[in-house]
């Protein structure tokens, strides 16, 4: 296990000198893959909490979700977590490059901020208004209200944690 977190620090340490939109793209899927570990918390504690990854990997195998693995449910939902932390740093760069550097407490964090309101919004509305309703059709019929509002807690927890963590990995990028 110590092997793993070593190789991991080693990682980002490595992302931070190789460019500011190589090292962004990188470490934002870094901090997508941990917000949705981080995730999964809550999704566990809900009743219909796992569900969306289920509905997701149910897409790409062109299977109801009642087919689809565990491991499915769980490889398509944490590589949508990275793929969510891509945008972030998309959104992130974006506005660090329009906006002026205003440091509070020595970071940059408008752009954070504003990438975490463009994200957790579209990762919600994604799975809740074209995902849903076009795979979980049972499931979007029967439990839809109780399915999305626990998504969307699902999502302000990986919000939450994006704006905890990418701070602190894009600290080194100039």
């Amino acid at each position: 296990m110590l092997q793993h977190v070593l190789s991991v620090v080693a990682a980002v340490g490595a992302a931070t000198g190789i460019g500011p939109l190589s090292g962004r793209l990188l470490l934002g899927a870094f901090a997508g893959l941990a917000a949705a570990v981080v995730m999964d918390i809550p999704m566990w504690r809900q009743e219909e909490g796992y569900t969306p990854a289920y509905v997701a990997a149910s897409v790409l195998r062109r299977a109801s979700p009642n087919e689809v693995s565990f491991i499915d449910a769980n490889v398509v939902h944490h590589v949508a977590g990275a793929l969510a932390g891509v945008l972030y740093a998309l959104v992130h760069l974006a506005v660090d490059v329009v906006v002026p550097d205003v440091p509070i407490f020595g970071l940059d964090i408008f752009p954070h901020v504003v990438a975490v309101v463009v994200v957790v919004p579209s990762i919600y509305a994604l799975f809740s208004y074209f995902v849903l309703p076009r795979a979980g059709r049972a499931i979007y019929e029967e439990r839809a209200t109780a399915v999305r509002g626990q998504w969307l807690r699902s999502a302000l927890v990986f919000g939450v944690t994006l704006l905890v963590l990418g701070p602190a990995l894009f600290a080194g990028i100039q």
